[in-house]
């Protein structure tokens, strides 16, 4: 069997282990903010056949799978997908599942997804054009990438890139480098175990999209509902800044 390219990404995320899983299901942004965005600007998704890539521990597609969809879940973490197999089979869930770079999808057929899913994952890939070159060859002529990102203009290296100012729901960004640095390694919020950061910039983003044929069809900077800032003093600075782009493109 064809063995799956490594790269600095798929070693750094192939450490991460229990830690990442507990931070996924309990972490407040992804579960009350970033993951319930993302399912309102996919819409219905019913009958669709989408592929979630770097899945994670297959929350989104447990979810999308309850709302009716087709799932392929792909991720470079073999811990990661054997995880989201066992709690899909505890929920009766049908989803495929498979280790793979996200830059080369090899035993998944050209052309057969409605929808590509990336969430929270594109500015993590090393091989950022391989990546959206293999999203763009499973997609169905048409179908849509739908992806979430930090946004690059207001978060990165907090001590030398972008950083933060004050406390509570006052504090302040300050950019003190938009452009650099690109990478470097800390652990994730209330982590332990560093993994490997990266900032891409709008106009890396926008370049990358057209190189890979790519249409963009919406763009969005979602901002907490007063119930959701009710949640916490973090949640309720998402009414002032966007930490979370969202991206909806067409093949």
């Amino acid at each position: 069997m064809k063995e799956m390219k490594h790269d600095s990404s798929t070693k750094a995320w192939n450490l991460m282990g229990d830690e990442w899983f507990e931070l996924a299901q309990t972490g407040e942004a992804r579960n009350s903010f970033i993951m319930p965005n993302m399912l309102k600007f996919m819409g219905n998704v019913k009958g669709k056949r989408i592929l979630d890539l770097g899945c994670g521990e297959g929350g989104y597609s447990r979810e999308l799978t309850k709302r009716g969809a087709s799932l392929v879940s792909v991720d470079c973490s073999k811990k990661a997908i054997e995880y989201a197999v066992k709690l899909s089979k505890e929920e009766n869930l049908q989803i495929e599942h498979y280790v793979r770079n996200s830059n080369d999808l090899f035993d998944i057929d050209s052309e057969q997804f409605d929808i590509v899913l990336c969430s929270m994952m594109l500015m993590d890939c090393e091989d950022f054009d391989g990546t959206l070159k293999e999203a763009v060859r499973v997609l169905k002529p048409g179908g849509r990438l739908f992806a979430s990102v930090l946004h690059p203009c207001f978060d990165g290296n907090h001590d030398t890139g972008i950083g933060r100012q004050g406390m509570g729901v006052d504090r302040e960004v300050v950019v003190k480098n938009y452009f650099e640095p690109k990478e470097w390694e800390a652990p994730l919020w209330s982590g332990t175990i560093p993994v490997i950061w990266r900032h891409r910039t709008m106009e890396d983003y926008v370049k990358a999209f057209i190189r890979a044929g790519l249409t963009i069809v919406d763009l969005n900077e979602p901002r907490a509902t007063d119930e959701q800032a009710g949640k916490s003093v973090m949640m309720a600075w998402l009414q002032k800044i966007p930490l979370y782009l969202y991206w909806e493109l067409k093949k």
